[in-house]
């Protein structure tokens, strides 16, 4: 039997009390590719996604779609675009879109920890370098809306079969594995340039 921890969507905000950052996770169901300006088209402009995504799972990513007609798309290649970019706006994206599960490349802040902790969701990494293997976790893609916005940006809705692996960066207690890491980094770094120093005290 396998061990892997996998989140089903509809997701419930019990399936996410158990998982803490640094575990690794994977996902059945369905995800959302989902970024920069989806994100302000519902925060800035009020526009409600044309997508429901309550306890469902968004991608922060720009995907590669093969279009193979009759409405009919190919995934080729879905890599994670920055998580960071979004921000500004994910906090009241949680509040309004009830999403539970939050996946892209890089580390969030204060306001998605805050976010993530007080409407119960998670964020995730998907691993860089992996956008053809991330690609091969997608099934079929379902539908596509906001294509007005050009491919990257629009909202394709992805089946996705065990989608990951997927680290948590920010779980449902706030805890952040970016933040939380760089205090351990930075006391480790401060102990190896005194080391380095001694050994190089003869460079001016």
């Amino acid at each position: 039997m396998s061990d892997k921890k996998i989140l089903t969507t509809p997701i419930k905000a019990e399936d996410l009390a158990d998982i803490n950052i640094g575990d690794i996770i994977y996902l059945n169901g369905y995800i959302v590719t989902c970024r920069d300006v989806a994100h302000r088209r519902l925060i800035n402009e009020k526009r409600p996604l044309p997508v429901d995504v309550k306890d469902g799972a968004i991608l922060h990513a720009g995907p590669i779609i093969r279009t193979l007609g009759d409405d009919k798309y190919e995934m080729v290649s879905v890599g994670p675009t920055t998580s960071m970019r979004m921000e500004k706006f994910e906090k009241e994206f949680i509040r309004q879109t009830g999403v539970k599960l939050i996946v892209g490349k890089g580390g969030m802040g204060s306001g998605t920890m805050e976010g993530c902790r007080d409407y119960k969701a998670l964020h995730c990494v998907f691993p860089a370098g992996c956008a053809v293997l991330a690609a091969e976790c997608v099934e079929e893609i379902e539908d596509a809306q906001w294509m007005d916005l050009g491919m990257p940006e629009t909202l394709w809705v992805c089946r996705v079969k065990e989608f990951g692996p997927l680290i948590v960066s920010i779980d449902t207690h706030g805890r952040n594995i970016f933040e939380e890491n760089k205090v351990e980094f930075n006391k480790k770094k401060d102990a190896a340039i005194e080391e380095i120093c001694k050994h190089v005290d003869f460079i001016k």
